[in-house]
């Protein structure tokens, strides 16, 4: 492979183009500068200060010479290179770096320092334009085997002296002559890629608030006449109550000023003469590039393109997407769509509805995206008829440009938004969207419904990498980064309507009351199919008035054997036999009184009502009736800020003492005959949260040892009634309800402490990485990879500090034979067949033969029965200590990186689909839950009486491995089966290996957005 100096000189590397958000929520292009840049370059040098100029060169210098521009314009790429940031086609700062040698002086590889400077137009300094060019100047610097930066800045040129010292990277700085001269060492630091994340939250995130609170609007294609999407985006626009200006804009009109539903209405956005930030497009898609063009040049700052005809349509239109993305981008403007919905904000100092919704969403703490129009307009219906709010909404379609990343990055540290719903169809950047999932999901609950997950394609006008794992795969790593994964838009708005408003669950314990025998039971079968640990429900009797509901949940609440409950409710029957609706308003607010008078740890209460619409009325008036405000919520850990606030019913709640249930039934709480004791799941079901039965979870104390105090929860504060969420069915209420627990109980736990990825001694990264490089060197340029042999295998596994049994073939028995003497018996004879291989129950495997009379019988047994010794492949292995079939592997994805499963060996696991997956790197915490979390996790543990085997050793090898993929990328696919866990050690049995070049990373290197 040739070095980067080598390289074809004048080559224009392309793939260093890249457009990026800058600090003010504003995009500018990054590319090289070449040659016919001559005329960008001198127009932008002459609209730079002075001021710039003098600490750039440290010298007046009014303007460049002939000789100047010409060295500024013509590059080696790789010795020397220029970047320029660009908008609308024009420069607005320059980076550029010549490498030199020891003594300063220009020099070629193998050189590895080069001198950089940049210059940055006085407009546009403070946008963060220089610190976006560091982080691709050094990429770049990288890429040519480039280690270092020299700088040398004047002292009072503090500014860019803090572009250097903010960047992260180690350095180093000294005063020489009058300046500062600084060196940076350009391999990332966990510092350096914090704060270019950091940075990147930032702009990305003021990019969405842009969108979401502009000044003004105009809307492109209000029609004349009533009627039509541009006409109806205009009237939802004034009938919401937008605080900003509103202008249409239709070519038709002409010059001059005219008016359409009482705003000034335009022939252009040229002939507004004022600022507009954001433009709703709603014409046909070949009018759209001279509208996108209008209001570039006129400083908008980002379009809503509701019309379709775009890459959903086929492959012109696909070109003709990329055409108005990289258009919009040349203007510095991001855009929603194409074939998009929509935005809403419902902020009372905005109240923009920039969408075809026809009703303005209640204001509320639920952020919600969705990447179908369709699907938005059913759930912003849904939301809203049962009594949520939202903060903010936006409908992608093709999601060209701003997907539900950059919504993420909003939402993350928004205030107004407690919940983010997401309805995803495509997810563009996996690696990326996991990232900012995890670390949102850190502080709100992030709920996601993922549509096409069968089809194996991407819906039409999404561009997505392709991946090659299940989809359950990918579902095991959205909950590994605590997203809370529902099947269903129903469930996406039950989740929501749970977790907007009610406390986070401190356990699985449900307590159940209601005034129905027969739905109490079917909520209790429910919990348990969820995995919760419900108590005997509470039968209040079908003659339950309001006040034993209220006692009876004021009762539930204050017990500490219970950590969520749910209310169960049917329709009173009269006398005389008839069914009677009773008033689902004074229930409703005997609930809410109970819950405004908890004085105990914050729990979560459902209702489950059956043929009650009036009560579900009622319930969800509370929240569409409440003040705005931010709404304190739960974390994790109940706390006093666990409630959320709703409207007092009015009237009084009827008041009294609960009523006792049938006679002898118990009080709350009490098991039934023969059912598992309060706060213990059903017989062979396991408890949400919990590993497998049987197993230990991760870092739970030793047998015998003292469990750790739980936290002392802090007190509910009172009179704050909730909105409490109604379902039409138990199954509905309890699913919520568990995504819920299993939610709570991941904030606890990995996301307060995710693990450490440790430290080995006994690894050779080095040697590793040399046999690598001299394997895929005698590849030459075949990228397709190759599989390691035996050897090499063994070789590479070994430097990691994991031993793989040796395996000797055995062609012919007398082979076999001496094989055994030098291994020593007993020993083991295996077929390697790839149609046998790891399948013993097809009788390919014979076991314990502790001489040469039991091989040669075991070899001919095997020739007889499954073929000719060429066709099997046998061989022969020491045997060793029994224990327990299990399989580790890694692979690396194109769509979600490198992941690292497992499971127990055999026909039956793999069937079952019973793996579990983790991201690499994994950390140790990682690793035990990869142990624990699979099905048949209770056979490492000691199940019925055997003797439980070393999972430290086994978790030590997960990590091992985890290392391996992750110090080196070429290790594309990684397979160790069997891997024999006995009560004492592992042995690996059998190891397979692949390398190849690895696929590119999209979550490392400088900040860009997606390219199309």
């Amino acid at each position: 492979m040739r070095s980067a100096s080598e390289q074809p000189e004048h080559a224009y590397p392309d793939h260093w183009e890249a457009d990026v958000v800058l600090r003010d929520g504003g995009t500018a292009r990054i590319r090289p500068i070449t040659a016919d840049d001559a005329d960008r370059l001198v127009s932008f040098y002459e609209q730079v200060s002075d001021e710039s100029k003098y600490y750039r060169f440290f010298a007046p210098y009014p303007r460049l010479s002939a000789k100047d521009v010409h060295r500024f314009t013509h590059h080696d790429f790789v010795d020397r290179v220029g970047l320029a940031a660009t908008v609308g086609g024009e420069f607005i700062a320059t980076v550029r770096y010549d490498r030199i040698n020891a003594l300063g002086r220009p020099a070629s590889a193998p050189a590895d320092e080069a001198e950089v400077a940049f210059l940055v137009q006085d407009a546009h300094q403070g946008r963060g334009v220089a610190s976006a060019l560091l982080e691709h100047i050094a990429a770049v610097a990288r890429e040519r085997d480039i280690r270092r930066f020299a700088a040398e800045v004047l002292p009072a040129n503090t500014k860019m002296i803090k572009v250097f010292t903010d960047a992260g990277y180690t350095q180093k700085r000294s005063f020489e002559d009058g300046s500062v001269r600084l060196h940076l060492d350009l391999e990332p630091t966990d510092r350096s890629l914090a704060v270019q994340r950091a940075r990147e939250q930032r702009a990305e995130a003021k990019s969405v608030q842009r969108l979401l609170a502009p000044g003004s609007v105009a809307v492109i294609g209000a029609g004349r006449a009533p009627g039509g999407v541009g006409r109806t985006v205009l009237r939802n626009l004034l009938d919401s109550g937008y605080t900003g200006r509103v202008y249409a804009v239709n070519r038709a009109l002409g010059e001059g000023r005219h008016t359409m539903d009482g705003v000034p209405a335009f022939g252009s956005v040229a002939d507004i003469g004022e600022d507009v930030d954001l433009a709703v497009v709603a014409v046909p898609a070949e009018r759209v590039p001279e509208a996108a063009a209008d209001c570039g040049e006129h400083g908008v700052r980002g379009l809503v393109v509701l019309s379709a005809g775009y890459a959903e349509s086929g492959a012109e239109g696909r070109e003709r997407q990329r055409a108005l993305v990289r258009q919009a981008r040349s203007y510095g403007m991001r855009i929603i769509g194409p074939n998009a919905f929509g935005i809403i904000n419902t902020a009372e100092s905005v109240r923009l509805n920039a969408s075809l919704a026809p009703q303005m969403p209640a204001a509320g703490r639920i952020g919600l995206f969705t990447q179908s129009g369709a699907i938005g307009i059913a759930l912003l219906a849904g939301l809203h008829r049962r009594g949520a709010g939202l903060s903010s909404f936006l409908s992608a379609g093709n999601r060209a440009d701003v997907s539900g990343n950059d919504l993420l990055q909003h939402w993350y540290d928004d205030p107004a938004t407690d919940v983010v719903l997401l309805y995803l169809e495509s997810i563009g950047n996996p690696r990326k969207f996991t990232r900012l999932a995890r670390r949102t999901a850190a502080v709100k609950p992030v709920v996601v419904v993922k549509g096409a997950r069968h089809s194996g394609s991407a819906p039409p006008g999404h561009r997505v990498p392709v991946t090659r794992i299940p989809h359950a795969t990918v579902s095991a790593l959205l909950r590994q980064a605590g997203v809370i994964r529902v099947d269903t838009v129903t469930e996406l708005v039950d989740a929501g309507l749970l977790l907007a408003d009610q406390p986070l669950p401190a356990g699985p314990r449900v307590a159940i009351l209601g005034n129905s025998e027969s739905l109490g039971l079917l909520t209790y079968d429910a919990c348990l199919t969820e995995g919760l640990r419900p108590l005997r429900p509470r039968d209040l009797t079908t003659g339950a008035t309001p006040a034993d509901f209220r006692g009876a949940l004021a009762a539930a609440l204050a017990d500490d054997a219970c950590d969520a409950v749910v209310v169960t409710a049917i329709p009173w029957v009269g006398e005389n036999g008839a069914t009677e609706s009773g008033d689902g308003q004074v229930l409703a607010a005997a609930l809410r009184s109970a819950v405004a008078g908890a004085t105990g740890p914050a729990k979560p209460v459902v209702v489950v009502h059956v043929e009650m619409g009036a009560l579900a009325d009622a319930l969800s008036a509370a929240t569409r009736t409440r003040p705005a405000g931010p709404t304190p919520r739960a974390t994790a850990t109940p706390g006093p800020e666990a409630t959320a606030t709703g409207r007092q019913a009015t009237g009084s709640p009827a008041t009294g003492s609960p009523k006792s249930g049938a006679p002898g039934s118990p009080a709350l709480g009490s098991p039934a005959p023969g059912s598992p004791a309060p706060g213990s799941p059903a017989p062979g079901s396991p408890a949400l949260g919990s590993p497998a039965p049987g197993s230990p979870a991760p870092g739970s104390p030793a047998p015998g040892s003292p469990a750790p105090e739980p936290p002392a929860p802090a007190p509910q504060p009172h009179g704050e009634p909730r909105f409490i969420p109604a379902y039409p069915a138990a199954e509905r209420a309890v699913r919520a309800l568990a995504e819920a627990v299993r939610y709570a109980q991941w904030r606890r736990q990995a996301a307060a402490d995710p693990g450490r990825v440790p430290e080995f001694d006994t690894i050779d990264e080095t040697g590793a990485a040399a046999l690598i490089e001299r394997v895929l060197g005698e590849q030459g340029d075949d990228t397709r990879g190759v599989t390691l042999g035996s050897e090499e295998t063994g070789a590479l596994l070994g430097r990691y500090g994991i031993d793989v049994l040796p395996t000797l073939p055995a062609p012919t028995p007398d082979e076999a034979v001496r094989a055994a003497a030098r291994l020593g018996f007993p020993v083991a004879l295996k077929t390697t067949a790839p149609h046998l291989r790891h399948r013993p129950d097809l009788g390919g495997v014979r076991l314990d033969l502790a001489g040469e009379e039991q091989l040669r019988s075991a070899y001919a047994e095997l020739t007889e029965a499954l073929g000719k010794p060429e066709e099997l492949q046998p061989v022969v292995q020491a045997m060793v200590p029994r224990g327990v079939d299990t399989v580790v592997r890694s692979a690396i994805d194109p769509a979600v990186g490198a992941v690292l499963s497992f499971g127990l060996a055999g026909a039956a696991s793999e069937l079952l689909g019973d793996m579990s997956h983790r991201l690499v790197p994994a950390t140790d915490r990682d690793a035990a839950e990869l142990v624990r979390s699979i099905r048949t996790a209770p056979l490492l543990f000691g199940w019925r009486g055997s003797a439980p085997v070393d999972t430290p050793a086994l978790e030590e090898l997960l990590l091992r491995v985890s290392r391996l993929v992750d110090d080196h990328p070429e290790v594309v696919a990684i397979s160790l089966e069997p891997v024999v866990v006995a009560p004492r050690g592992l042995s690996v049995l059998g190891a397979t290996v692949r390398l190849a070049p690895p696929p590119p990373r999209t979550d490392l290197g400088p900040r860009r957005l997606p390219s199309y």
